[in-house]
């Protein structure tokens, strides 16, 4: 882990109890969803061992909040703004980054929200079917203070199998404000 950034972010991550498990290897191209999303904090902590593993990971977020002076940092750190006013073009935008680059991972909260929803954003099922790469199922569970990615699997297209799946890794993970964790399940599965 060469580089003052990777060594400080593993410094902090461990002064405050953080873990990092990565299963490897790392597919070139993926979807990672990152599940349960409900605080602020699963960002920073996100971006600390996106630091300390050293992948270029890209995340989307509401273009609001790619303006200065923030901008030109989130676009570093892999950031892709996103119009959540038109989520049908978002879909499309991001097939394309697959279909040009032999190396694209991307990071995505289902929940599409920090709140309590009742269902997930398909997006994440949409785009990795579309451009035929691995879900890589990726975590943030804070009482065992750890975040990772522990699965990649192969989508079989059969919502309710893969949702299965699905639901079966993450059974058990906790986030900052649990009561925000809804159930992990699309609109599509009935």
């Amino acid at each position: 882990m060469p580089g003052v950034l990777p060594r400080a972010a593993q410094w902090v991550l461990r002064a405050v109890g953080w873990r990092i498990r990565l299963l490897e290897p790392v597919p070139s191209r993926c979807v990672a969803i990152f599940y349960p999303h409900t605080s602020n904090w699963d960002t920073i902590v996100g971006l600390l061992a996106k630091m300390v593993i050293g992948l270029r990971i890209h995340f989307v977020g509401k273009d609001t909040l790619f303006r200065w002076p923030l901008r030109p940092l989130l676009v570093w750190w892999g950031g892709i703004p996103v119009n959540r006013r038109d989520p049908q073009g978002f879909v499309g935008e991001i097939e394309r980054e697959f279909a040009r680059r032999d190396d694209f991972l991307l990071a995505l909260a289902p929940e599409g929200t920090r709140s309590r929803t009742d269902y997930w954003k398909s997006g994440f099922y949409r785009i990795a079917r579309a451009a035929g790469v691995p879900l890589a199922l990726g975590y943030i569970d804070v009482p065992a203070r750890e975040i990772g990615i522990g699965a990649y699997i192969e989508l079989t297209g059969d919502v309710a199998v893969d949702m299965a799946r699905i639901r079966a890794f993450y059974a058990g993970r906790q986030g900052w404000h649990p009561e925000n964790q809804g159930p992990i399940r699309l609109r599509e599965e009935g």
